[in-house]
């Protein structure tokens, strides 16, 4: 490589020695040996001065071999090759030294955000790298405030018993007895309203209490249906058929009624429904017996254990002939789980009483006794019992029944007695007037009217538990 500079005379000077640089033309070159007409110009300003109006200066212009013969010989060339070659050199210099001023133009300066937006952060990183390459920095939305929140309550002051003395707890239980009583007329058997809390008194064990509670209650009822369904004659099916029909045509669309029959065996046929058709298609379905023995008492004990279950007033409707022939259970054991239940009163209807009174039999020691396990039931409860011997009795009787269930008179009193000995407690309930004495009723002629007062005849006290 071999470079030269070259003064190339400017016409349009003033006229004298070219002492300096500003009426001439510099041109340095550099010649790459083993090229051929390649030329690349490296770098290319455009000096202003005073003297001369344009001066083009070009350094490390790379020519090829002919260019530098050319430029050799230029002083013979003719004045017109000059003049292109001037021409040529300024055309070059000119479009050079318009890119040079793109590339120094200053890049404009970036508008300000507006206020409130944040600003990125363009210091350079202390590991060093470009500074503007960081952009918007996206920040967490913070969270709201929380409402004003209230202070937390006061500890509660503890207490220290004194040195030597552990905790100590006192419970005591009220016990509250709650008896149901149905007044009705002895003749017409008709529910007596109108009574108020002063018109009863109640005995425990034959001592007054003070009654606390009274309301007359009528709301729906909620009853298990019992039958005595054995192959022992087809006048007592019948009956049982008839009576069964005749409750459920008394019934209201908010009773709970439930069927259970038994024979040796106890059978649930329906469960608790409000439907009135299926217990009149669950009474229909019983056509053919099973079995001619009767197991009175394990039935009555089994409706007792399901009806406990339950809260609330609830009744059974026993419809059988009181006959008991191959229970579990005996007579006394019976008798004392129907003293003890809570809360469930017992109906009891007999049937086969056209057939009994039309054979030998019919006053029979056996029929005689089932007649007063019936009673027995229905006294223990607060019930009623009934021996019809024809058909059509059936209706008056559950009218009475459906009458008695829904319209009594709830006495609540705390017995004076609060022993929990598990002991059982007789009661009585007396209607008294204003003045005490036992409580008259007339009619429109002013005749006495003779009533029953029907309640449970006692009950068993709760046993405390050691």
């Amino acid at each position: 490589m071999r470079g030269f500079n070259t003064w190339i005379p400017d016409k349009t000077a003033p006229a004298g020695p070219p002492q300096t640089p500003a009426g001439l033309l510099q041109a340095s070159f550099h010649v790459y040996k083993g090229t051929a007409f390649e030329a690349a110009a490296r770098s290319c300003r455009l000096s202003f001065n005073h003297g001369n109006p344009v001066c083009l200066l070009c350094t490390e212009v790379v020519m090829s071999t002919l260019l530098l013969k050319f430029f050799s010989d230029l002083n013979l060339f003719s004045r017109r090759r000059f003049a292109l070659a001037s021409l040529l050199c300024l055309s070059m210099a000119l479009a050079f030294a318009t890119f040079a001023r793109s590339q120094s133009t200053p890049a404009p300066q970036p508008q300000n955000p507006p206020p409130g937006q944040p600003q990125p952060d363009q210091a350079a990183p202390d590991s060093g790298g470009p500074g503007g390459d960081s952009g918007v920095i996206a920040l967490p939305k913070k969270k709201d405030a929380p409402a004003d929140v209230p202070p937390p309550a006061p500890a509660a002051p503890k207490v220290k018993n004194p040195e030597g003395m552990s905790n100590f707890s006192l419970r005591i239980e009220v016990p509250e007895v709650t008896v149901d009583v149905g007044v009705l007329l002895e003749k017409t058997h008709q529910f007596v309203p109108g009574l108020k809390p002063t018109n009863f008194r109640v005995y425990e064990d034959g001592v007054a209490q003070k009654v606390q509670g009274f309301k007359r209650v009528e709301a729906p009822i909620t009853a298990l249906m019992i039958c005595e369904f054995a192959a022992t004659s087809y006048s007592f099916i019948y009956d049982m058929r008839n009576a069964a029909f005749s409750f459920a045509q008394q019934l209201r669309p908010q009773d709970y009624v439930a069927l259970m029959t038994f024979d040796m065996r106890n059978q649930i046929q329906l469960d608790f429904t409000q439907d009135k058709r299926l217990f009149m298609e669950a009474i229909n379905s019983l056509r053919v017996p099973g079995f001619s023995e009767t197991n009175l008492f394990d039935a009555v004990y089994e409706g007792l254990d399901r009806l406990e279950r339950i809260e609330g007033r609830k009744y059974i409707i026993l419809i059988a002939s009181g006959i008991d022939t191959f229970s579990k259970l005996t007579l006394d054991k019976i008798l004392k789980r129907v003293k003890a239940s809570q809360d469930i009163t017992i109906y009891t209807i007999s049937t086969g009483g056209f057939a009994r009174a039309a054979s030998r039999r019919g006053d029979s020691i056996t029929f005689l006794q089932g007649d007063n396990q019936m009673k027995t039931f229905a006294s223990l409860t607060g019930g009623a019992s009934y021996f019809p011997r024809f058909t059509g009795e059936y209706p008056d009787i559950f009218s009475e029944i459906n009458q008695n269930i829904r319209s009594k008179y709830e006495l609540v009193y705390r017995p004076l007695n609060a022993k929990q000995d598990g002991t059982y407690r007789k009661l009585r309930v007396e209607l008294v007037d204003d003045e005490g004495h036992p409580l008259t009723m007339q009619d429109e002629k002013h005749k006495p009217l003779k009533y029953d007062v029907i309640a449970r005849e006692g009950y068993k006290a709760k046993q405390e538990v050691e």
